[in-house]
């Protein structure tokens, strides 16, 4: 990382940005975006060092197998490990672990660990966002919504590629490329602090995402950016519940329902955002930790702390291989043979409770990869200040989408009493992962849909 870099980010864009509109930036930034940023905004060279290379162009050659349908492949299957990080040896390398991570060090030191491998800057996307991408970069804007700062004339691409403020890096990861329509399927656990593996959810989930469509036009766009529909098929208990979100840029905009099997009927949640439980987590995690993204969060005041290089999940392919669910999600953590971590650049954004607001975690700290912007890792303390969850996800790399995405294995551990919860466990399933195209109807996304397809 060139300090030059740090102490810019430090200075430019220690505050969350004001209630006007802020301005985008000048065509001659922009043309950064061919130069020495990538088209995502990321620093194209690597490190001095040489443990982080340049970038590339990503990874975009297609296996010709999640089009169809099918188990995720790791293109990294061989790689050994060139570092394993455990209680032993952390303090070496306290700088590039977060607080959380260093948590688990300590509160596990004969099972848990980071196994570090080769860097590999995989990001990519078609060429379609790239473009879209930069035009946002001279045109959008952020405005005053009804729930904080939210992007206006953004489209098709990273909304503030070049960004001035901690909202801007925050609507990136909101808003970020994981492809036009995809399904997933994947079980969800809770395990206790005693250790016990609960299965909680066999998710089947249809996504798409408005916002990226190759087909959008600021005429057709209404500010919807995600619709996501997930159905339990197990346990036998929640078997036919389902959930349906409909995520606006424009927060008050958004909706959610529930479907609930003993009541059959399909129900608008009030309240979901924020520190509330997740009925499709079994209640454990709390909707702004739904697959690591921070969602609506304008009860607090945002900064960002800098730019730094730190060990993350990535390319996490391999936590798709083993054949049973039991081999990856153990009694105290995910297993670490399974789960890669390597060193990359990472924005660092604080949040901190707004005065006269209310949150389970009155402070939390987010890690967004530069190449992706999608949020890695983070650390959240409790209301007496001590370090209490850590939200995680561990990205991988679908080079037939392109993307890099962080819907498999995502969760949340419980650094206080021992417990977690992970979600799009993947590993029993037959179809993994299917990109959809054409994308799902916009008819799917609906209440009527959720209660016609309702079950006892």
């Amino acid at each position: 990382m060139k300090k030059s870099l740090f102490h810019i980010a430090v200075a430019l864009m220690a505050s969350a940005g004001a209630s006007a509109a802020m301005a985008a930036v000048t065509p001659e930034e922009a043309a950064r975006l061919r130069a020495d940023l990538t088209p995502f905004g990321a620093e194209r060279a690597g490190n001095k060092e040489g443990t982080i290379p340049a970038w590339t162009g990503g990874l975009t050659k297609s296996t010709g197998v999640l089009d169809k349908g099918g188990r995720i492949p790791d293109p990294f299957a061989n790689e050994k490990p060139i570092l394993q990080i455990t209680a032993k040896n952390m303090d070496q390398h306290a700088e590039r672990l977060t607080e959380g991570t260093r948590a688990l060090l300590k509160k596990y030191p004969d099972t848990y660990r980071v196994d570090v491998y080769p860097t590999h800057r995989t990001a990519s996307a078609p060429q379609w966002v790239h473009d879209n991408t930069l035009r946002n970069a001279t045109r959008a804007s952020m405005v005053e919504g009804a729930y904080g700062p939210m992007p206006k004339d953004a489209l098709g691409g990273t909304p503030f590629p070049i960004p001035k403020t901690a909202w801007e890096v925050f609507w990136n990861a909101q808003l970020r490329w994981q492809g036009e329509s995809w399904y997933v399927a994947g079980n969800g656990y809770q395990i206790t602090d005693t250790g016990k593996v609960v299965l909680v959810q066999e998710g089947r989930v249809q996504n798409v995402s408005p916002y990226s469509l190759k087909s959008a036009t600021p005429e057709k766009f209404n500010g919807e950016y995600w619709l996501v529909r997930a159905t339990n098929a197990g346990p036998p208990i929640r078997a036919g519940e389902a959930i349906l979100g409909r995520l606006n840029m424009a927060e008050d905009k958004s909706s959610t329902w529930v479907y609930l099997t003993g009541q059959r009927r399909v129900r608008k949640l009030p309240n979901a955002c924020c520190d509330t439980p997740a009925p499709m987590a079994a209640g454990v995690v709390s909707f702004d930790e739904v697959q690591g993204q921070p969602g609506r969060q304008d009860r607090f005041d945002w900064s960002i702390v800098g730019k730094k290089e730190m060990y993350i999940p990535y390319n996490s392919n391999r936590m798709a291989t083993p054949a049973k669910d039991a081999d990856v999600v153990g009694p105290r953590h995910l297993n670490p043979d399974h789960v890669r971590w390597e060193l990359h650049r990472v924005w660092v954004l604080e949040a901190k409770l707004k005065p006269g607001q209310r949150h389970t975690s009155p402070r939390s700290r987010y890690y967004f990869d530069e190449d992706t912007w999608a949020m890695v890792l983070a650390d959240r303390w409790d209301a007496n200040g001590q370090l209490w969850r850590m939200p995680f996800t561990t990205p991988m790399v679908l080079p037939d989408t392109p993307a890099v995405v962080t819907m498999m294995g995502w969760g949340t551990y419980d650094l206080l009493t021992g417990a977690y919860y992970v979600n799009n466990i993947a590993n029993e399933q037959k179809v993994q992962y299917k990109i959809v195209s054409p994308p799902y109807a916009d008819t799917v996304f609906t209440p009527d849909a959720l209660a016609g397809e309702g079950v006892r």
